[in-house]
């Protein structure tokens, strides 16, 4: 019974072990993938002969992912450390449980070799002064046997799980040892980063009160194309609110439309991204600038760099609410989801129009390329009615 108990206890928390170690996993993969496309930006804006602000971003964005890639790797590291631990102390109690069977399993042995002939065991009946007593000694008989034979079984099973231990630990120090290896070189080569990124900062220095303009220009012209989303969403809220003949600062739903929100709402944290493959370059709400520290900026969305040539898609169902286009901005596609609202900016075309339905993952629009930076950024925002959330809390795994 204790057995079984012991079993239930740990079925579970192996079970959590090997989750956690395969998220760690697919967390590394996907640091690795965006390594892979910074990568590539870098190069991108090399060829393109990209200002210094715009290399620097890119490159303090490597450092930021490479970071994050040796911090995971410490983790696993220090994962393995424990499970070898672990390991070296089961070895051990093993060691010792066998030398004891062993041991008692000699002398029942020896013991056996000294009564084994059938005259002895007869005799040891026929001596019985009651049948009773043969009765107790024939079964006494037979459980020194089992007990013999289970001890024989028990030696089997902890010599076969002590080389199942000692198998898993030469394992395990043989990937803490590619992880050491992979830090190492991850290490060299975030240092090699840091030297270059020194260098471009010192020359970014040099004309830092003419790169915090620019950068306050485009905040500027992001606020102003912010404004006009909101004031589109609000004109959208004013025709629900006009059509069942009510007066709210949200919107008034029928109950197709109410089943679409309640739905879209349940897939919070689960939603796919807008683009394929991306990587985030900015994130949600007001924070210093990552290069030009004096310089904040604000967003209601998130930015996702991604290759040349790709398109957004929509991360839910729903209808296409607007496609806005004006002066200093490139298309925008916003997609209604009962109350929610999803905004697509900065596309060089668009694969929709105004009313039509589109179903989750479907292609809304090619993403624009700067042919200067050579980047290619989606802009990507969630509303409830007219409030920014927070894209990071409604896509999947996005950190």
């Amino acid at each position: 019974m204790k057995k079984w108990i012991w079993l239930l206890i740990l079925i579970p928390v192996l079970s959590l072990a090997q989750d956690k170690k395969a998220a760690l996993e697919a967390q590394k993969k996907r640091l690795q993938q965006e390594i892979v496309q910074i990568n590539a930006l870098i190069k991108t804006s090399a060829k393109k002969r990209a200002n210094v602000l715009t290399q620097v971003e890119t490159v303090q964005l490597k450092m930021d992912r490479q970071d994050a890639l040796i911090q995971l790797t410490n983790r696993q590291i220090n994962r393995l450390n424990q499970e070898i631990n672990i390991n070296l102390r089961n070895i051990e109690k093993l060691r010792t449980e066998l030398t004891s069977l062993k041991k008692d399993y000699a002398e029942m042995v020896v013991s056996a070799r000294k009564n084994k002939s059938t005259q002895n065991r007869l005799m040891f009946l026929l001596s019985s002064e009651s049948f009773w007593q043969a009765y107790k000694r024939m079964a006494y008989m037979k459980q020194y046997a089992a007990y013999r034979k289970q001890q024989g079984e028990q030696i089997a099973a902890k010599t076969k799980a002590l080389q199942q231990y000692t198998s898993d630990l030469v394992a395990q120090r043989k990937d803490k040892k590619q992880l050491i290896e992979e830090n190492r070189k991850a290490q060299k080569e975030l240092d090699s980063i840091r030297k270059r990124q020194s260098s471009l900062v010192l020359e970014l220095k040099k004309r830092e009160r003419n790169y915090s303009a620019q950068i306050k220009k485009k905040q500027k012209q992001q606020e102003a194309i912010d404004k006009e989303i909101a004031r589109l969403i609000r004109e959208a809220i004013a025709a629900s609110n006009k059509k069942a003949g009510t007066k709210t600062g949200n919107f008034v739903l029928t109950p197709e439309a109410k089943a679409l929100a309640a739905s879209f709402a349940s897939n919070k944290g689960r939603l796919p991204w807008p683009v394929e493959k991306g990587i985030v370059t900015q994130r949600f709400g007001t924070q210093r600038h990552p290069v030009v520290r004096t310089t904040t900026i604000k967003s209601n969305g998130v930015s996702l760099s991604v290759p040349a040539g790709a398109s957004a898609r929509s991360v839910y169902e729903g209808i296409v609410l607007n496609i806005v286009q004006f002066k200093g901005s490139n298309p925008i596609v916003l997609i209604q989801h009962g109350n929610y609202i999803t905004s697509y900016k900065n596309l060089s075309k668009v694969y929709v129009k105004k009313g039509a339905r589109v179903t989750a993952k479907q292609a809304i629009g090619q993403i624009f390329t700067n042919k200067d930076t050579g980047k290619t950024v989606l802009q990507f925002s969630i509303f409830q009615n007219t409030t920014p959330q927070n894209p990071a809390l409604w896509l999947y795994q996005m950190k």
